[in-house]
């Protein structure tokens, strides 16, 4: 990366691309302060920020490989950035000469036409231009679509409604279709603005530690960068090949309903109870008991159970969160130890999580972290024999709390769930258990990439809608697959069902069709089942999931090749279209089909009452229909006939899977 002076400024250039342009009527950077008010309602947060000043520094001094800032000539330094690199890797470095300065803006030079995608885990839009997207971790919201019914609802009765960018899993990374990706090395709220045509603006509610760039000449190097920089996730277990991961949680029931579904002909690898340790009731409907250990009123007998199933190849999984019921037999040997995080008067904070109240485990706490890996997850999960469990609940970090390491808590937010992630890893990897044990979050942020071996898209609404629904989770897949998180899948069927939203069968049968061309196929009862309609209710329902747990099983094959793949190079099982097809620009806003490693294109039918789907068959390549048998030229759009049963999947011509995913019509 190197600077280029001119007469009125410089420009930054990696690669051949210029990232930063300068001049004193364009300044790229700005400066100034601002006092936020957040808060925090059960994981929801308001945010707004006064901004006190923010002064554009057009005057810029180049010496060497540091460049200094001032409003003009004459003026003190406010801030210095230290420029490093080679021609495919470059960082830029900041230092404040004005402690004042709380708040950065700093322009990326762009292009018309230009697309981005990235910021994490983005659930309504994946080409990002043309929107600004705050990044803090959160809830996503209910609905997330400010013209409709149920989002209204849900922000009058809860500030829960959210918008259609309130992620559980934001980053401060982006790739572009220019070929280069930017990383702003901060904990802090940031946001980008891709509304301009000339320029991206980066927003950083802190002096960041710098902003890294990099280049690579196509989209494949570039991810593979990205996961060489944000770290490499472990192979999927082999168990989980089995087929799917059926959550159930209905007490000791659970097990008699696991018959029913294997008699109906399921694949199922694992058993999902995450009421393993007891339930509450709330108005939400009924909640987690949250003392994390095996409640055998609800469960007689479980480590038995547990061990038969695993004879048969069923694995058990539980759930757990980094938070502790006041009720809860581990809350006083927590409390009596000072692994709570504190409140103003340095006494344990308590949260409201919904008519019930908590401690937060201090994560910056080293010994409360390994109290927490080995107490209560090595010793109360692992010992106990669990072989997974969903690990919720890593954006639920409070701001007004006071942390052990004492660095503020609005600046440990966004840093909490890669946190989390680390101390459930080092927990299975003191068991040997790395690669074998599958834990699975929904919060994220820089790093836990390199911790957290499967992403789950949290809690989409039971729906088809648009911000909310089924094809919310396509956009996740691909967007936090760019940034090194190769494994990512979904609760079939959804999970909110409030305002009277409940299921229904062809919602579960769709979505059971694309849970089949996912690394983990799993099903989730939501948070209201006796509400809501289940897979073994049914038995057209039962029998349609069944025969898609055996199109799961029928390519384990291609998918372990995935997998070698993802542990190799890096790159994640789904990918966008443009992946492969980089020459084909239709490719690169589509976002609702994805590509299933290199030869599956899946397009899941999103809508209701649809018999018919069309979609778009990238140029470059023959497309074979699997369920027909039809080839297809790539470069236009196809309509084919979708009933249930036979998702919209086509294969390259050629593939050397052909036979296996011909195969697929025999099923």
């Amino acid at each position: 990366m190197r600077i280029q002076t001119t007469s009125d400024g410089f420009d930054l250039i990696l690669d051949g691309t210029v990232l930063l342009r300068h001049r004193s009527d364009a300044p790229c950077l700005f400066a100034g302060r601002g006092d936020a008010r957040i808060a925090m309602y059960r994981g929801n947060f308001d945010i707004e920020d006064y901004v006190i000043e923010r002064v554009p520094l057009r005057h810029a001094v180049v010496s060497g490989p540091e460049i200094a800032f001032s409003e003009a000539p004459g003026q003190p330094v406010r801030l210095v950035l230290r420029v490093a690199g080679d021609d495919r890797n470059g960082s830029v470095a900041f230092r404040a000469d004005d402690g004042a300065i709380n708040r950065i803006w700093l322009r990326i030079e762009a292009e018309r036409g230009e697309h981005v995608w990235g910021g994490g885990e983005q659930m309504s839009y994946f080409d990002m231009r043309g929107r600004r997207f705050p990044l803090w971790t959160s809830e996503p919201g209910v609905g997330r679509d400010k013209t409709t019914e149920i989002t209204f609802k849900a922000d009058v009765t809860g500030r829960a409604g959210g918008d259609y960018w309130n992620t559980n899993y934001p980053q401060p990374t982006y790739l572009s279709s220019r070929r280069y990706a930017l990383h702003v090395e901060t904990t802090a709220y940031s946001a980008f603005d891709f509304r301009r045509d000339g320029f991206h603006e980066i927003e950083i509610w802190a002096v960041p530690e710098r902003v890294e760039f990099t280049a690579r000449p196509t989209f494949v190097a570039l991810v593979e960068a990205m996961s060489d920089r944000f770290g490499r996730q472990p192979p999927l277990p082999e168990w989980v090949y089995g087929g799917a991961i059926v959550g159930l949680k209905d007490g000791a029931r659970s097990f008699e309903r696991l018959e029913r579904i294997v008699a109906a002909g399921a694949k199922v690898s694992g058993l999902w109870c995450e009421d393993w340790v007891g339930l509450r009731h709330t108005s939400f409907g009924a909640r987690l008991f949250w003392d994390w250990k095996a409640n055998e009123d609800r469960y007689p007998g479980l480590r038995q159970r547990m061990a038969e199933l695993e004879d048969r190849g069923i694995r058990f999984l539980g759930y757990v969160n980094p938070y502790l019921a006041v009720d809860g037999s581990l809350f006083p040997e927590a409390d009596a130890a000072g692994y709570f995080a504190k409140d103003e008067n340095g006494n344990t904070a308590l949260v409201d999580f919904g008519e019930f109240e908590c401690g937060v485990v201090d994560f910056t706490n080293p010994e409360a972290a390994a109290w927490f890996a080995e107490r209560v997850i090595g010793q109360n999960m692992l010992d106990y024999g669990l072989s997974g469990w969903m690990a919720d609940f890593g954006e639920y970090l409070p701001i007004d709390v006071t942390l052990a390491n004492g660095v503020d808590a609005r600046l440990m937010h966004n840093a909490w769930p890669t946190l989390w992630a680390e101390v459930n890893a080092r927990a299975v990897a003191s068991r040997g258990k790395t690669g074998e044990v599958l834990f699975f979050m929904r919060a994220g942020f820089t790093g836990v990439q390199r911790y957290c071996p499967l992403l789950w898209a949290g809690d989409q609404s039971v729906d088809f809608t648009r911000h909310d629904g089924l094809v919310t989770v396509i956009c996740g897949a691909l967007s936090s697959g760019l940034l090194g998180n190769a494994y990512h899948h979904s609760d079939i069927g959804g999970y909110t069902s409030l305002f009277g939203n409940v299921r229904t069968a062809e919602l579960i049968v769709r979505w059971a069709e694309m849970g089949a061309f996912t690394p983990v196929m799993r099903t989730h009862e939501g948070n209201r089942p006796r509400d809501n309609l289940q897979i073994d209710e049914d038995p057209e329902v039962l029998r349609h999931f069944a025969r898609m747990t055996q199109v799961y099983v029928h390519l384990v094959p291609y998918l372990k090749s995935l997998v070698a793949e993802a542990s190799s190079r890096g790159l994640p099982v789904q990918r966008p279209l443009f992946l492969h097809f980089e020459d084909d620009a239709r490719t690169y806003a589509i976002q609702d089909a994805y590509l299933y490693g290199p030869d599956l294109l899946v397009a899941p039918v999103w809508q209701a009452g649809r018999t018919e789907w069309t979609t778009y068959l990238p140029k470059g390549a023959e497309w074979v229909h699997v369920w027909s048998g039809e080839t297809y030229a790539g470069g236009s759009d196809v309509t084919v006939a979708a009933p249930f049963g036979q998702p919209p999947v086509f294969h390259r011509a050629g593939s050397r899977f052909g036979d296996l995913f011909a195969g697929l019509r025999n099923l």
